[in-house]
């Protein structure tokens, strides 16, 4: 089971303050030394919680991410979604493919239909027909990177005669993470994903409520006529320093929130509570450290030896 680590972006999550890039570069660097599988980043522009007056700036998500190829060596790079509202689906396979070639392969493009309406309005994007937006932008996004052409139109999106070149060093593009839990989205990600992400905000940031849910996950494989087992499973999970403000708790959504407890305790403890997703057929978890600092990364190091050795 692959262990991955997110990022600090968002003012205020995971740390106070703004995280500069020389501060997030360096926790980069750290965490790939201590034995992280995976870094991963975020998709938002302005993140406002429930309750707050003002909303949270976020640095932008694929400018970091390519930043990050480039001064890392060995962790793959996900994102943890980009929110396909935001980009034309056509350029983002183009810069999928150039972020390929610079990380020599390690990219996992993770994508959602977004949720966050506040940050839609700021920057002008529609946030009406997510849904259908997405289907087209998948169907596009999937046809270039795994076949390297596409001659697609829509309703909202087209890609005439569309190729993509060069190609990066997989010749059919990075593995398609989706993170969803609607019954139109999963079949979507059932036809055209490798991997399935559940945040913690969909798990209540617990195993328990894995089972039911990959069960939604696997219905909506068969029901496309694919086999579940060819599908990767992922989840994110919170862990948090006790003392830590619960900015969890006022997360904005767009369904009914389930209640989130972070995860807390000694090495060995958090090391036991992360393995019981591998018999829930997870692959790969994505950490969300609170607080997110050199020093957290290194500490949690403890816990990927009890991993690796149990």
């Amino acid at each position: 089971m692959k262990i991955g680590l997110m990022l600090p972006q968002t003012e205020g999550f995971r740390g106070p303050g703004v995280r500069r890039w020389d501060d997030i570069a360096a926790m980069a660097g750290v965490a790939e030394d201590v034995g992280f599988d995976s870094l991963w980043v975020v998709d938002h522009f302005l993140y406002q919680m429930h309750g707050e007056e003002r909303p949270r700036g976020v640095w932008e998500c694929w400018s970091m991410l390519s930043a990050l190829a480039a001064v890392t060596r060995r962790a793959e790079l996900g994102t943890l979604v980009l929110g396909m509202g935001f980009r034309n689906p056509a350029l983002l396979a183009k810069m999928a493919d150039t972020v390929e070639e610079i990380s020599d392969g390690r990219l996992i493009l993770g994508i959602g239909a977004g949720y966050h309406r506040r940050e839609y309005d700021a920057f002008g994007y529609p946030f009406t027909h997510r849904f259908k937006r997405f289907a087209e932008g998948i169907e596009i996004l999937h046809g270039l990177l795994r076949n390297g052409h596409i001659d697609f139109e829509g309703e909202f999106h087209s890609a005439r005669d569309c190729e993509l070149l060069p190609r990066g060093p997989r010749p059919h593009g990075p593995p398609i993470m989706v993170g969803t839990m609607g019954h139109k989205m999963l079949r979507l990600m059932a036809r055209f994903g490798d991997e399935w992400n559940a945040y913690y905000d969909d798990t209540g940031n617990s195993v328990e409520a894995v089972p039911a849910l990959r069960e939604k996950v696997d219905e909506a494989c068969r029901d496309v006529g694919r086999d579940p087992a060819t599908l990767a499973r992922s989840v994110t999970v919170l862990i948090a320093d006790p003392d830590a403000e619960p900015w969890w708790e006022r997360l904005p959504t767009d369904r009914e929130q389930v209640a989130i407890k972070p995860l807390t305790g000694g090495p060995e403890e958090t090391a036991a509570a992360l393995s019981a997703y591998q018999p829930e057929g997870v692959s790969h978890i994505q950490i969300c450290l609170e607080p997110t600092t050199c020093e957290t990364i290194e500490g949690f190091s403890t816990v990927l030896e009890h991993l690796s050795s149990s």
